[in-house]
Parts: structure tokens; sequence; C-alpha cells
């Protein structure tokens, strides 16, 4: 049977932030779980979804960049769900690590793939789907 192909390293830590987060939010108070925890599964998601669109695209360096800006705001949101006691302070330094090692894995990846800005204002996922629309 062949040998499975190796999956890069920040998608793989990605993967592990994910089920991290599901089984911490799973714990959540039902007042948070629905709201703050279900927002922060998303962002979890997406954060996934880019990496791996930007595995797969040769226009790699928007997704990166879109990647980066939503680790930023994932900071945000586990330091908002541990003000309100929805994680214990060993969780929270547990989930900063996560996204720390992501956000430089990230980084790296953002320097190797060339520093210019996108070419246009749209989001990443905008440009990606006008371009799959044209090629019909």
């Amino acid at each position: 049977m062949p040998k499975a192909e190796t999956e890069l390293v920040v998608i793989e830590k990605a993967y592990a932030l994910l089920v991290w987060s599901l089984n911490h939010i799973a714990k959540f108070p039902r007042n948070h779980r629905y709201g703050i925890g279900l927002r922060l599964e998303q962002r979890v998601h997406l954060i996934l979804e880019l990496l791996l669109a930007g595995k797969y695209s040769r226009e790699r360096l928007p997704l990166l960049q879109q990647a980066n800006l939503e680790l930023e705001l994932l900071r945000f949101q586990f330091r908002l769900v541990k003000d309100v006691k929805c994680l214990s302070l060993e969780s929270y330094g547990s989930a900063a690590r996560f996204v720390n090692e992501i956000g430089k894995l990230v980084g790296g990846w953002i320097k190797q793939s060339g520093t210019k800005p996108p070419a246009s204002a749209a989001s990443p996922l905008e440009i990606r789907v006008k371009k799959s629309a044209g090629t019909r």
C-alpha cells in the first residue's frame, strides 16, 4: 500500500487547534457555547480552509495574508473566552501557544511567497471565485 502524503506542518497544527477547540467549546456554558463558542469554531475552520486553499493555489499570498488576519482575530477571541471564564488560564495558555506556532509558520510561508500586496482590493476568496468563473 502506498505511503500517505505528508501534510504541511502548519495545516497539521491548524487541524490540531480545531480538534482542541471543539473539545473545549463543547464544555462552554450554554449561554456562551452558541455565541462566542460558535464564532470561535467558525474562525478556526476558516483558518484551516484558507491554509488548505493556499496549499493548492498559485495565488497563495492573499490567502495567507487573510489567514494571518484571522489568526490575530482568533487571539482576541480566545482572550475574550478566558476573560468570561469559559477557559481556564492553563487552557488559554495552550490556545495561545497553538495560535503563536501557527502564526510563525504562516509568517514564514508569507515571506517565502513574497511580500507584494494583492493586486485587487477584493477578498482572497472573491479573487479565487472570479478567476474560476472566467475559465469556463
